[in-house]
């Protein structure tokens, strides 16, 4: 069913919602952006304090010795010498909080921050420009299906033409009026429309699948034919500021400036707070007396607080070749946007030309349209009454198909010109809007 022009715009954005909604790299693009903005929130958290609180319960020999040891691979047991050497184990427990806060951080919390949010934002640039491109792809898609549905109508007609020339030509060669040669000629020319109408067929049918693709797996679309009754207009400049693809790039280079910031402040000190409470129970009284179920309650409490301020001095010796070399991967960044700048400026004067002749080739279609169904029709006349050759009559009719032909291919040429416009400028209304 064919849409009218008014109504289409509205019908082709509902399109390009479900595609956007089911493809299901647009769906991935859409939860990366998520965690990009989770990863915001949770860098921004770490200003609140952490508070853990852990309970330990074990059987286990109270041997110990008084000293300084690694706790490193192993489980160290604390509590006073013993006096013997035993192997008898006892019970023993022990709980606590622990606070962590790290109130100033001298600019490094901010600078994670700002790191986050920069990967953030170029997830964000990542998902606008998927979309944007996935948009053009699916409009082409669509374009390429109606262009090929236009050409089976074509062609249908051409199968029609044909059976019609093969219906009277029997009767011609019958009264004598036209050769017998003529019938097993037009009984080609008619196989031949055929397999050409098969063709265009097969080609159909491989374009709805990959448009199909485009939309998530969905096919609810509608063949529309108001684009072979209008063209569209030159459209305005626009600036490249805001292209999907400047943004997109443009975001990396604030990625590598803040992951540069993020360097250079791990160089600054940290003032952290601590503050813990913990609970001990032992099996082994102060005086030896063991009882070791003693140790399943706790019999010692205590408190503690502190600052720590921390300050790496050492650190700047290797700090300067990381420093330097993201600064160099600041700078090959900024060349790709430079670069992404004058694709896209040569882009844009390649689209304004080929705008400007593919509405030219489109204005001037129709008459030779005009003028090759006109010679069919009387060079068809002419043909029936014996007057021209077989020749002469199938010359027109070639001329009338590729005319035919042309004429839908200059119309859906110059949308995709308008479209290419669009894409080169990164905005797909400028597209959509001459719909209306």
């Amino acid at each position: 069913m064919a849409l009218s022009s008014t109504s289409y715009p509205q019908k082709l954005r509902e399109l390009l919602k479900q595609a956007e909604i089911n493809y299901p790299l647009l769906k991935a693009k859409g939860y990366e952006v998520q965690a990009g903005k989770h990863r915001v929130s949770y860098v921004q958290s770490s200003v609140l304090p952490s508070l853990d609180a852990a309970y330990q319960l074990n059987y286990a020999t109270y041997n110990n010795i008084t000293g300084m040891a690694v706790g490193q691979s192993f489980v160290p047991i604390s509590g006073p010498p013993s006096t013997d050497n035993t192997y008898s184990p006892v019970f023993g427990s022990a709980a606590g909080l622990l606070l962590n806060w790290e109130p100033i951080t001298f600019g490094q919390r901010k600078s994670k921050i700002e790191s986050a949010k920069a990967y953030a934002d170029y997830q964000q640039a990542d998902a606008n420009n998927e979309l944007f491109q996935h948009q053009v792809r699916t409009i082409n898609a669509y374009l390429d299906v109606i262009m090929t549905n236009e050409l089976i109508n074509v062609y249908n007609k051409s199968v029609e033409r044909s059976t019609d020339n093969v219906r009277i030509v029997r009767s011609l060669a019958r009264s004598g009026l036209r050769p017998g040669t003529d019938t097993a000629l037009f009984n080609a020319e008619l196989s031949r429309a055929r397999i050409e109408l098969y063709n265009y067929e097969k080609l159909k049918a491989a374009q709805e699948v990959a448009l199909s693709e485009f939309l998530g797996g969905g096919d609810g679309y509608s063949i529309d034919s108001s684009f072979f009754n209008l063209l569209p207009k030159i459209s305005v400049d626009t600036s490249l500021t805001n292209h999907p693809m400047i943004r997109l790039s443009a975001s990396r280079v604030l990625i590598g400036v803040s992951e540069k910031t993020a360097l250079q402040s791990t160089l600054y000190p940290k003032l952290s707070l601590w503050g813990t409470a913990y609970a001990r129970g032992s099996g082994i009284r102060y005086d030896g007396y063991v009882n070791a179920e003693d140790g399943l309650s706790f019999s010692r409490y205590n408190y503690g607080a502190g600052l720590v301020l921390s300050m790496p001095l050492l650190r700047f010796a290797n700090l300067r070749h990381q420093v330097s070399a993201q600064e160099s991967i600041i700078k090959s960044e900024e060349e790709k946007l430079n670069l992404t700048n004058l694709q896209l400026e040569k882009q844009k004067e390649v689209a304004e030309v080929t705008l400007t002749n593919s509405l030219k080739i489109a204005q001037e279609s129709p008459s030779f349209y005009k003028s090759a169904e006109f010679s069919y029709r009387t060079l068809k006349s002419r043909y029936n009454s014996g007057l021209v050759s077989y020749a002469d009559y199938m010359q027109a009719q070639y001329t009338l198909i590729k005319s035919e032909a042309d004429l839908k291919r200059a119309y859906i040429e110059a949308w995709k010109a308008l479209l290419y416009t669009a894409a080169v400028q990164g905005d797909i209304n400028i597209f959509l809007n001459q719909l209306n």
